[in-house]
Parts: C-alpha cells; structure tokens; sequence
C-alpha cells in the first residue's frame, strides 16, 4: 500500500504552499516542465501555462474558480509525440478524464506525462469568473477556497458554479499519479497528499514530505459532496429529457443556435481534424434554401443546427465526461451540456462505459463483444 502524505499550511497560505510543493517537483532531474494553470498579468485571467523555470511559478493558481478550456486538450497536444522529457501536469477531475479518452483514441499518450489531480472545487462560467476576480484575483480565489472548503458554498453575489460543475459527482481526481487532496482536510494546519502510481510514489518519497493518514472525515466531506451533486444530476437529467423528449420539444430547445460550431471546438474529446459540418457537405445550393421555404412557406436560418447536434450526440455521448465547456462557450447560452450529460449518462450506461475512468477499458464500438446486447440482435 502507497504512503500518504502531508504538505504543511501552518505559516504559509494554500496558493503559497501549493506553489512551493510544485517548485520542488520541478526541480526533480526527471522533470522538465510542470503544466500547470497561472495567473496572467492580462485581464486577470487564469490559463495553463508551461513552465521549465521554478522562479516562474509564482502566481500559478490551480484552485481558482476560472475554467476557460478543458487543458486535455493542451496535453493530448504535447504528448502526441515524444517531447524529451516528463511533464507534470495539473489537472482537474474532469481534463483528467477527457485525456484519459484522448489517450484511448490514439490523440495522446501517458508515457512522459507525469499527472497531477487535484480535488475539484469547481469553477463559474466565463463571464461569472470576470465579474468575481474583477478587482482582486489573488484574493478573490482566496475567499472562494476558504468558503467552498469550509462548507459555506461558492454563491457570492448572485453568482455561483456553473452548472457543469454543480451536477458533477466526480470531484476527486480518478486516474492520476499524484493527488492532491482537499475536502475534509484542515487547509490552515495541512492537506493530502497521496501518491496513486509507483511513479507518483517516486516522486513524493523524494520530496520528503511527512507521513500521515487520510482523516475519516475526508471521507465523509467526500461522500456528502457527491450525493448532493447526484441529486442535482437528476434532477437535470428528468428536466432535460422533459424538455427534449420530441423533435419539436429540441427544435425549440436549440432554436437559438447559429451553427458557430463553439461547442465542438471548445469539447476537449471531438478531436477531428476536419469535421463534415465544416466542409461543403453543408454548403447546400441557393436554390436548395427556397425549395425547402417553399415545402412549408418558411425556414429558419441557418439550417442543419438540430442536424448538427443529433450528429454530436451520435459522435460524442460514448466520450462525455460532463467539463461543461461546450455550454461555457455558447454564445447564446444554449444548455448545451444539460443535453449531452443526459444523453450521455443513457449511452454509457447502456454499454457499461464511464468515460475517462479506466484507461485499460477500450470505448464502446471501437471492438466487436460477441455477448454483447443479445437482448437486441436476437444472438443466443
């Protein structure tokens, strides 16, 4: 059984303690870049940044409630060929799973990533994040740490977790090296670290750090997160599939959607390099348009957008893992991740699949199963 860990918060604050424990993994010989998210001077924005310097970590801020992309992305880029050397990534939960998917489907490898996951404590939607860091991002993610982890929630003013991240019930990091654990921990005193992998184990037992034992009360703050969350979940799930239950109910659901295509670029597991939708597949002729307002003496514009979704959903539901950017960035502020977790949650349990869970499982129709739903194709 791997050790358990201590990193000490006694006299520092929990950015600062966090920035130093990076620093240290940095400085390892094998380790050269940590991936991990940073406060820019521009905008007072939050983004992944790679970074080689150790003097350049600070102001890295994994526990800030900005989400601006799902950083799978960025690691399935990184890792899809051999860069020369480990890279540690800091990841949430679900980026966590998304580049376990990616892995699964050939667009990046797990070879010299070193994968840091770190308890979710969720994020605002874009806009919402601007307005809560306007005037002090440092303090701001301060105040909302402290509230989330002291059970006070992460409601300030009329703004609160975008609704990916209030129906998620997978805030603890699932497949990763090293975890960096926060509910249920006194963060003024320490937090959890633990090790997960004989590499993560390698890492930490150099580090030095003191030993501890996981408090039950982690498991508790853990097991009260997660049951609220799926409440919340269900609830989405029975209001989503009221609302979509017909072709006419998703007409009107998706009736706001201009076909930018948002969606598909910002969801960190639709990685094809080139996509039908923006082919001349759809480039119909003009005179195509007036036959079809002709048929019933009008039609929307643009066309194909309920098209494009359906095709989406087709593609996609088995790869779900819920981060919610598509919904982030929609200009219209369409649902569009209520739909997709809902579909999603009916797909995967139809093939006993969780995406992102467990990299050894292969993806439902990537291999034929001779047992598989007999009850469907009459094979017995």
């Amino acid at each position: 059984m791997l050790n358990s860990y201590k990193l000490e918060t006694k006299d520092k604050e929990l950015l600062e303690s966090l920035q130093i424990f990076f620093r240290s993994i940095l400085e390892l010989d094998e380790i050269s870049a940590i991936l991990v998210p940073k406060l820019l001077p521009m905008k007072n924005m939050v983004m992944p940044v790679l970074i080689t310097d150790p003097a350049q970590l600070d102001n890295v801020d994994p526990l800030s409630p900005a989400f601006p992309m799902n950083t799978s992305k960025i690691v399935s880029r990184l890792s899809r060929k051999p860069i020369g050397g480990k890279i540690a990534v800091v990841l949430r939960p679900c980026e966590i799973r998304a580049f376990v998917e990616l892995v699964k489907l050939k667009q990046g490898c797990i070879d010299e990533i070193v994968i840091i996951g770190i308890d979710c404590l969720g994020a605002y939607k874009n806009r919402d994040y601007f307005l809560f860091a306007s005037e002090d991002e440092k303090g701001s993610t301060q105040r909302f740490y402290s509230s989330v982890l002291s059970g006070k929630g992460a409601s300030f003013d009329n703004i609160d977790l975008a609704p990916a991240c209030s129906v998620c019930e997978q805030p603890i990091p699932g497949y990763t090296d090293i975890l960096i654990g926060l509910y249920g921990m006194d963060i003024n005193d320490h937090i959890l670290i633990q090790p997960k992998t004989p590499t993560g184990e390698s890492i930490l037992s150099r580090l030095k750090l003191p030993e501890t034992e996981e408090p039950l009360k982690r498991k508790e703050a853990i097991d009260t997160l997660i049951n609220e969350r799926t409440a919340c979940r269900d609830r989405m799930f029975a209001e989503t599939t009221e609302a979509t239950d017909n072709l006419e109910k998703l007409t009107t659901y998706l009736a706001s959607c201009v076909n930018c295509y948002n969606c598909r670029v910002a969801c960190p597991v639709c990685y094809c390099k080139e996509c039908v939708f923006v082919t001349d597949v759809f480039n119909h002729e003009p005179s195509q348009y007036l036959r079809w307002a002709e048929r019933k003496g009008q039609i929307k514009m643009p066309t194909d957008t309920v098209f494009y979704h359906i095709t989406r959903l087709a593609h996609m539901s088995t790869a779900c893992i819920g981060c919610g950017q598509c919904s982030n960035a929609c200009p219209n502020d369409i649902p569009v991740m209520e739909l997709f977790r809902t579909v999603a949650h009916k797909t995967q349990k139809a093939f006993e699949y969780e995406a992102g869970r467990n990299i050894e499982q292969k993806p439902p129709l990537s291999e034929f199963r001779e047992e598989e739903f007999d009850e469907v194709v009459g094979i017995s």
